[in-house]
């Protein structure tokens, strides 16, 4: 299921209509006066930028989530995962969330998501309240190297970084904390408890890569869905290099119909 908030427009239709395609449940908020977010995507070779209208995505409120059909949604989850993007629209609905993940042992997943999300003093404070509720962090090589620098401490290798994170205090201790920090080209980081180890991405040569637009959600996505399946760390961040590897060969952020991913 995904929760966020739409106008009454044709893009949130195209989102409805795209989602249920894929046997994705929404219960998007709608709002009846802004229109749904739209991004511009300019692509130049294996560089990219972006341009956001987020508009109506940026409206989304915590009386949403707590009417009883979206709710329940919540309920019966048993993996929430939230981008840091959010934390500068309703954090107190990802605290909310948060808490009933570590209330009732299930797992909450949340992706740094922008270096400037921990470098803004109110966002960043969003995040150290949410941190001890997070079972499972992602992000990159930048944003890991921006958190050591928010944290005031002098490591700057992202393995060191990550060790360190993940041995920040928990309130749920009846399970660690994973942390998994993508490098780009160069293999994943995870750490629990302090310990590393590293994954290899998919490499593809240079004129293979056509968008990297959602290279990192894709990798999250196959993470979580072997997470979903109870597969180990190694075979989750070998679906993730999978759909990253994936989606960078497509225009766009799109699949192609049937994957071929051999376990």
């Amino acid at each position: 299921a995904y929760m966020g908030c739409v106008g009454k427009d044709e893009n949130a239709q195209k989102m409805r209509d795209v989602c249920e395609k894929d046997g994705v449940n929404v219960a998007y908020m709608v709002h009846d006066t802004v229109p749904t977010g739209v991004c511009g995507v300019c692509v130049n070779g294996v560089h990219r930028s972006l341009v956001t209208t987020l508009a109506a995505a940026n409206e989304y409120k915590i009386t949403h989530l707590e009417q009883a059909e979206n709710w329940a949604l919540v309920e019966k989850s048993s993996i929430f995962y939230s981008s840091g993007f959010f934390i500068t629209v309703s954090p107190d609905s990802m605290e909310k969330v948060a808490k009933h993940a570590c209330e009732t042992n299930k797992t909450y997943c949340l992706n740094l998501a922008a270096p400037f999300i921990i470098q803004v003093p109110p966002f960043k404070a969003t995040l150290t309240k949410l941190m001890p509720l997070v079972d499972i962090l992602f992000g990159n090589e930048t944003e890991a190297v921006e958190f050591a620098k928010s944290e005031g401490w002098t490591e700057t290798d992202v393995a060191a970084i990550a060790a360190k994170v993940s041995q920040l205090p928990k309130e749920n201790g009846s399970k660690p904390r994973t942390v998994v920090f993508t490098q780009g080209a160069e293999a994943t980081i995870v750490a629990i408890n302090g310990e590393i180890q590293t994954y290899p991405i998919v490499a593809l040569p240079q004129d293979k890569i056509v968008d990297t637009n959602g290279a990192g959600d894709a990798y999250v996505g196959g993470y979580l869905s072997g997470l979903l399946e109870g597969k180990d760390v190694a075979e989750c961040c070998k679906r993730g290099a999978y759909a990253g590897c994936v989606i960078v060969q497509q225009p766009g952020a799109t699949y192609p119909e049937k994957p071929n991913y051999e376990g």
